[in-house]
Formats: structure tokens, sequence, C-alpha cells
């Protein structure tokens, strides 16, 4: 379908969402119509207010014309004297294709690389053209698949993409401007509604009578029915313009093949769910592991970090790569189609011969690729997090692991010496033994908990802790050993925050696989038995407090057991 027919498909079915808000209007009228001349003078004052309440967001959502103006995703404009080869790389691309270049082209944090355009008179005319590139996806492409992604977003440009969607983008927003009015109106009713039945409710208790189950079932129910009409009207416009986009997807994908090559085009598509998922990973393992504890990497590094992650993990990255493509859209509304489809596509392409173009990182488009980093990092992060400490990688691990290992340990402590939720109150078991009070000291929280197992209270203790319904039913041997997991897991976290505290372990940086905790020479052998004596049948606590007693010489020098990043 071409530019002249996806602008009328678009202007028609942007019509078609003042034709139904006409149409409502009318029957609105008539409604009214009927009410006066056969029903009785304060009945059809009742239609009538009713109807102009309801014509308020249909006649709002018409004759608000204008959009919300485009806030933009948060980068860094680059021009051309700061990054030369990136623009010479992105003019070549769009001279290739055919179409004007882009105006201006900004760094974002996102991985993933879009094109705008302020285009105006409903995008009949074209405007300013914005090129988006995500610092993260080019960190995990190289430079011919980075082509291949910038011919993609020059294919949307050159197809009237960008500026046509100013047409279908009017549409939506007002189908849902008006859809959340109606909602909005829904709620307000139903709110107003329950609060007069909870104060009829709490005046009929307060008589010493029995109060009437709130029920707001019916209210709003004609807000909501408009509401339906339009969303209805609202899925058939996103299924007719979304089908027109994935359309238009596909044309930019032949755009790119033919520009960077089939096979540059395909893999970079086979790349970027792997980048996406590995990014996350990052974000949510490495970036923000500081985060809680007022903690992030040197500056640059929040989003730098991420090649660190990327050159350690190939093995895991690989097995991503051979796995199965997304086979199926995000949702029915996704303007993408799915990346198994478009692969495809490529694939089926003739061969182009250009499958041995040289490999180099596509952030060697740039010139001062670190300082870049640095840049985009702080649009991306908020004010708040600006200001948060700075720490070299390895620190940063061990402070913000260190801070994770203490808290849980605290929250063990607190759980298995019956102080959640008694403000640390001491108290006795059931069978009159004193129970151990614990204090804010880490160390003596420990202490009181070996002095309990001592004491013989390690089954009762067990008691407190979370348990399944299959654990809640065992006795005698079965339960002790549904709970011994969970009492030695949570015994190691405190005996962890000990080591700590005494400065003879470390948390350290892998970017392989999860942090592992450093002991002093042998303890890593040592720990598991004298954990497990700790929690046997008949418990024995020496090994374990031999263990905690501080040597004269401290060394770490082995890894102990590990903790998940």
């Amino acid at each position: 379908m071409g530019p002249t027919l996806r602008a009328t498909r678009a202007l028609v079915l942007l019509a078609g969402f003042y034709l139904l808000g006409l149409v409502l209007l009318a029957a609105l009228a008539a409604v009214d119509w009927a009410a006066a001349v056969h029903t009785p003078g304060p009945f059809a004052l009742k239609v009538f207010i009713v109807s102009a309440v309801l014509a308020v967001p249909i006649v709002r959502g018409m004759f608000m014309l204008r959009t919300p103006p485009d806030e933009g995703v948060p980068g860094v404009r680059v021009d051309d004297s700061q990054e030369p080869r990136l623009w010479q790389t992105v003019r070549d691309i769009a001279q290739q294709v055919g179409t004007r270049a882009p105006d201006e082209i900004l760094l974002t944090g996102d991985v993933n690389a879009t094109v705008g355009e302020d285009s105006r008179f409903l995008g009949l005319a074209g405007g300013t053209r914005r090129l988006h590139i995500g610092l993260p996806l080019m960190t995990g492409l190289s430079e011919t698949q980075l082509r291949a992604v910038l011919a993609h977003e020059m294919g949307h440009y050159g197809n009237a993409d960008t500026r046509l969607s100013a047409i279908s983008e009017r549409g939506r927003v007002h189908v849902l401007r008006t859809i959340a009015h109606f909602e909005e109106r829904a709620g307000a009713k139903v709110s107003k509604e329950r609060a007069r039945q909870e104060k009829k409710a709490a005046a009929a208790v307060a008589r010493g009578r029995k109060a009437k189950e709130v029920d707001t079932t019916g209210t709003g129910i004609t807000y909501r029915a408009m509401a339906r009409l339009y969303t209805a009207y609202g899925k058939f416009y996103l299924r007719a313009t979304l089908s027109g986009s994935r359309r238009a997807e596909f044309a930019a994908d032949i755009a790119a093949a033919r520009i960077a090559g089939r096979d540059a085009t395909a893999s970079a598509l086979r790349e970027i769910p792997v980048i996406d998922a590995a990014h996350d990973f990052y974000l949510n393992c490495y970036a923000t592991l500081g985060a809680d504890a007022g903690l992030l990497p040197p500056p640059g590094e929040f989003l730098g970090g991420f090649r660190h992650l990327l050159a350690a993990r190939h093995e895991e990255l690989d097995a991503m790569r051979a796995g199965p493509l997304p086979a199926e859209p995000v949702s029915p509304y996704d303007s993408h189609p799915p990346i198994a489809e478009r692969v495809a596509r490529i694939e089926a392409l003739p061969d182009d011969g250009r499958a041995s173009d040289p490999v180099r990182p596509s952030l060697s488009l740039l010139t001062d690729a670190e300082g870049a980093l640095a840049a985009v990092e702080e649009t991306v992060l908020t004010p708040a997090a600006l200001g948060l400490r700075r720490l070299d990688w390895p620190e940063l691990v061990h402070a913000a692991m260190s801070v994770q290992t203490e808290q849980s340990a605290q929250r063990f402590g607190a759980l298995v010496l019956g102080t959640e939720g008694d403000g640390g109150t001491p108290g006795r078991e059931a069978d009159g033994t004193s129970r151990p009070e614990p204090e804010g000291d880490g160390a003596k929280t420990l202490g009181a908990l070996l002095d309990a197992i001592d004491a013989g209270a390690l089954w009762r203790i067990a008691e407190r802790l979370p348990r399944s319904k299959a654990a809640a039913a065992a006795t005698g041997r079965a339960a002790r050993e549904f709970a011994r997991p969970q009492l030695r897991a949570g015994l190691s976290q405190l005996v962890s925050a000990e080591y700590l505290r005494q400065g003879r372990a470390r948390w350290q940086l892998s970017w392989t696989e999860s942090a592992a905790l450093e002991l002093p020479y042998g303890h890593a052998d040592e720990l598991p038995a004298a954990l497990e004596a700790a929690v046997a049948d008949r418990p024995d606590t020496g090994p374990l407090r031999a263990l905690l007693e501080p040597a004269s010489t401290p060394q770490v020098s082995e890894p102990g057991p590990g903790s998940t990043v």
C-alpha cells in the first residue's frame, strides 16, 4: 500500500472517530426529544441532565484537536563536529535508501533505535527529523549490524512512515482520551456512591442495626457503556492502523537488507532480543546492585559496564542466540511483527555475497565512546540517583553484597528469635525456658542463637520458620527434615555476616557468574560441616564457634559459599 492510500485510510479512520461522536450526540438528542414529548416534566429534566453529562466527554474528545506534546526519550544530542563518523555513516545510508537524512541524532540509554519527524498538516508535510540511537544497542551490535539497523530506520523515512504516523497518532490519542474521560467519570460516580453507602452502614451500626453490604454494581453504568463503545472502535482503529505498521516494518527490513546485506540484517534482528535480555539482567544484577545501599558504579559505568558483561558471558549469550526467536507479537496491538517472521523473510532473500564483511564494534563509530556513555548516563539517572556515592566495581560489589548479607541475617535472626512484631521483648518458651533477647549488634544476635541451640531450643526455634502445608502437617523426624535446610541457610547468612563484620571475608566481583564470598584459608572446607553439626538432631555448635573465633592474622584467600548477585 503506497503512501497516498495509507494516508487516505488513516484519514478515514480518524473521520470515523468524529462520525461516532456525531452519531452518539444525535442519539442523545433523540432521547431528549422523546423524553420531552412523552414523559412528565421532572423525569424529562433528569434525562436532559444525564444527556448533557454524557455529551461533555464526547464533545471534549472531538474538539480537543491538539495531541499532547511529545516529551521524547532522554538523550544527548550530538552534532557533526562531535561525532563525524556516526553522522557520515547515517548520511551515507540515507543517500543509499534515497531519503533525506535526519536533522538531529540523539544518543539514548535504551536498547533501541527509532526515528521521528515533526510533521505538519496531519503528516502531509514533513518537518524536523530525529534519529535516536541507544548506546546499549551499539554496545552489543557490530558496526555492520548497526548499519542494518540504521538502514531499517532510514527505510521508514523513505516510506513516509514517520510523516503518516501523525494522522494515526492523532486518532489514537483522541480515542484513548475520550475513553479516559468516561472511565474517570464512572470511577468518580462509584467512589461517591461507595462513600454514601459506607456512611449509611456506619450510621446503622451505631444504632445497633445490621449494616447492608456495600454494592456499587450498577453505579456509573452509562459512563461505562459509552466507554465500551469507544473502546470497541479504538480496538478496531488500532488493529487497522497497526496492520499497516507491520507491513511498514517488513518494507524497512527489505531496505536494510538491500543496503547492509541480507546476513547482516538477519543477524542484527536475531541479536536485538539477546541484547535486550542481557541488558535487563545487567541493570538488575549489576548496575543497580548497590542502589538500596546508596551506591552506584563510577561515572560512565552505569551504562558502560554492560560491555564487561557481554565480553564475559559469551557462552550464555551464544546459548540464547541458539534458542528459538519470539514467534508471536507482544500483543495484538504490537506495531512490530514477530522477530521470527521478520528473520525468516530476510533469510529467504537471495544470497548477496556480503556475509564476510569485517566485524568491528559499533561503538567504534563514536569519537569519544567513554564521554558519550557518561553524558547519556546523566540523562538516564534521576537527580537523586546522580547524587549517590560512586565506587569502582570490586568495591561496589563488596559493599552492596555486605549490606544485603547483613539485612538477610537480621531478618532471619529476628524471625527465629521471636522478635518480629513484638519489639524484641524477651519472653519464655512454652516449656518455661528463657527466650534469648537479640540485640541490634549482629554478633550478639548470632551468639544468642547459638546459645539457644546449645540450650536445646533448636526445634522450638524451627517452629517459627515459614512452613508449607506439608511441613506444617509433619511431626517428629519428618518435621525436622523439613526445617533443617531453612535453619542451615539462615544460620549461614548469620555466619557470613559475622565474617564480614570481622573483616575476614570479602565479596568478589565476577562478570561470568554470581558474586562469591571469599573466606579465610581452610574455612570454605570446614564451614559446611560446622553448619550441619549446628542443625543436627543432636546439635553441636562447637565447630562453628571455633571457626568464628577471630584469627591472629586474618587472611582472605579462597572462595567460600556463593551468593547470587
